[in-house]
């Protein structure tokens, strides 16, 4: 068993744990008892931190349909972050959650959709039952729920959802590759210039939260080849889930990034191809490339010696523009992503 699914487990919250058992078990339908409940003559219904999210797939698709559509109507906060959940399930049920949020009107489909302060979201542009290819693009220091949409000051190249869409049109138009992007924020980033943003603590957190999240996705997406994008911090917690990251996750590509907690690509023990960029205006080229004292994410990995793949990012001015319209690093990337 992987270091990060051991992380993963122990972070399951509480509350979520208890909602999550009584949402299955009011499912009608009860798990396979191990040999000690059966003995003790008890119903069985397993924490989820002992449910793979491959179980949890054929779980909930063996129901009749109506029973996933009252469950997600009755458990929306627990079924909404279910990986490996059949997406409509998970889509209807974080329309429920939505409802009573203060942050104005939403739409789309979302995969994850919790709003509690600093709030976690991810949202899906495609079709995850037909793509063939599959984007996860993680964002990085400063990116809140509330920004998610709109961009962090109002600066809409900012909010994640504008760069997966900008990425998801220019990918899509590749045929005869049929695409999916993900806009994930599924953990805490750090606030800047604070000092935990020189610290992984918060990247290995949202580690081991991304690494169960793509094991949901290969399971309802199994005909997709799935790709990770790492933007500045979020390429921290790319890199520290990197060696747990299921087979169909082919390629990693990292921008403006300060690091990926080691020192060479063959360090993070994966089989994807590692790709990295760094554009001439971005402050990240001046982050010190070491780790010492807790502090630092190792060499960056534009290095030669660290050993990525390099990309272009012509028309790249600054930290904050890859993923923006008509730039070599939205074009490079779209690439990437269809093979």
């Amino acid at each position: 068993m992987s270091t990060s699914t051991v992380v993963a487990r122990q972070r399951t919250p509480p509350r979520a744990r208890t909602s999550l058992v009584r949402a299955i078990a009011a499912a009608g339908r009860p798990w396979p008892r191990p040999a000690a409940a059966g003995r003790l003559g008890r119903p069985y219904c397993p924490e989820p931190v002992e449910v793979t999210p491959t179980a949890v797939h054929e779980y909930l698709t063996a129901l009749t349909e109506p029973a996933r559509r009252r469950l997600a109507a009755r458990f929306p906060a627990a079924v909404g972050t279910l990986d490996g959940a059949p997406p409509a399930m998970r889509y209807a049920a974080n329309r429920h959650r939505m409802r009573p949020t203060r942050f104005g009107t939403w739409t789309g489909q979302y995969l994850l959709f919790d709003p509690s302060p600093p709030g976690r979201v991810a949202l899906v542009y495609g079709d995850l039952s037909t793509a063939d290819r599959l984007a996860v693009l993680v964002p990085g220091a400063d990116s809140r729920l509330a920004d998610f949409a709109r961009g962090l000051g109002g600066q809409r190249h900012r909010a994640p959802a504008v760069q997966a869409v900008n990425l998801y049109r220019v990918a899509d138009a590749r045929r005869p590759r049929r695409v999916a992007v993900v806009a994930w924020l599924g953990y805490r980033a750090p606030r800047g210039p604070h000092p935990e943003v020189a610290r992984e603590k918060l990247a290995a957190a949202g580690a081991a939260e991304l690494v169960r999240f793509v094991r949901g996705l290969a399971v309802v997406a199994p005909r997709a080849a799935i790709t990770l994008l790492g933007h500045s911090y979020g390429s921290v917690v790319v890199g520290l889930a990197a060696a747990a990251l299921p087979p169909p996750v082919r390629d990693i590509a990292v921008f403006g990034s300060p690091g990926l907690g080691v020192a060479t690509a063959a360090e993070l023990g994966t089989t994807a191809r590692i790709w990295a960029a760094c554009a001439p205006g971005d402050w990240t080229r001046f982050v010190p490339g070491v780790r010492r004292g807790g502090f630092g994410h190792g060499r960056r990995p534009t290095d030669p010696a660290f050993g990525a793949r390099p990309f272009c990012t012509a028309g790249v001015a600054d930290h904050d523009h890859y993923l923006a319209p008509g730039t070599g690093s939205l074009a490079a990337l779209a690439a990437i992503l269809t093979g």
